[in-house]
């Protein structure tokens, strides 16, 4: 048995270098030149110009035109029926939303809706105890037509005015609160005109009054377009 004095040492492991050494020859690996941000082109900003004749409600229209069009101003101009065609053609607006008939080859129209007509009587008429009338029973009745009547409603055994006919259903409906009289009108120009002493019936065989969207074919536009697409309900990723 060997001593202490006679064993061999083993000789230390070699520690592992700290790095790789680089081949020879290796090529120095270098970092890619970022390339310089696009610069972003912003539209200046402009107004799109919508006409409204009396009793049309855009309000979910205007809410998404904002959403997806914030750079492009949305201005309502308020228009009379009578006055539609002409704000169209001599393009005081881009677009418009208006009341049929409008008969012109040279505009787009979008029907939209129908209005259900009623009549508009005073809040003790006889004529409040049904829920919903007909033509019929508006016979024997002062059947007053303002100047800016959009339903040109005929009314069998209807009474004619002893007094000349009101510019505005404003003042027709001034009127048939006095009690005098009543007038037939789309739905959303009794809720307009609404007023404690005057009630509204649905007239079920009354002529309808449709609302539409116009615009000139010769401006159609990329905003015109844009509108078109929120009023037909097209998301704002949707083709056409």
């Amino acid at each position: 048995m060997a001593g202490n004095g006679g064993s061999r040492r083993r000789p230390a492991p070699r520690r592992a270098a700290s790095g790789v050494k680089k081949a020879a020859g290796a090529r120095k690996t270098v970092a890619p030149k970022k390339k310089p941000p696009v610069p972003v082109t912003q539209e200046p900003p402009r107004t799109f110009t919508l006409g409204l004749v009396p009793g049309t409600t855009p309000g979910k229209w205007i809410s998404a035109w904002r959403e997806r069009m914030p750079r492009v101003e949305l201005a309502l101009l308020p228009l009379a029926v009578a006055d539609q065609h002409d704000a169209l053609r001599e393009r005081r607006v881009d677009a418009a939303l208006v009341r049929l008939p409008l008969d012109d080859d040279d505009l787009h129209i979008v029907r939209l809706y129908d209005e259900v007509p009623v009549v508009i009587v005073s809040a003790d008429s006889h004529l409040t105890a049904a829920d919903e009338l007909e033509l019929a029973d508006l016979a024997g009745e002062i059947v007053i037509v303002p100047g800016d009547d959009v339903l040109s409603a005929s009314v069998p055994g209807a009474v004619a005015p002893a007094f000349a006919p009101p510019a505005a259903t404003a003042e027709a409906v001034e009127t048939i609160a006095a009690g005098i009289g009543v007038v037939l009108v789309p739905m959303s120009l009794a809720r307009l005109h609404a007023r404690k002493d005057v009630a509204a019936r649905p007239v079920r065989d009354a002529p309808v009054s449709t609302v539409a969207l116009a615009w000139p074919r010769e401006a159609t536009t990329a905003d015109v377009d844009a509108f078109v697409g929120i009023v037909r309900g097209r998301t704002a990723n949707s083709s056409r």
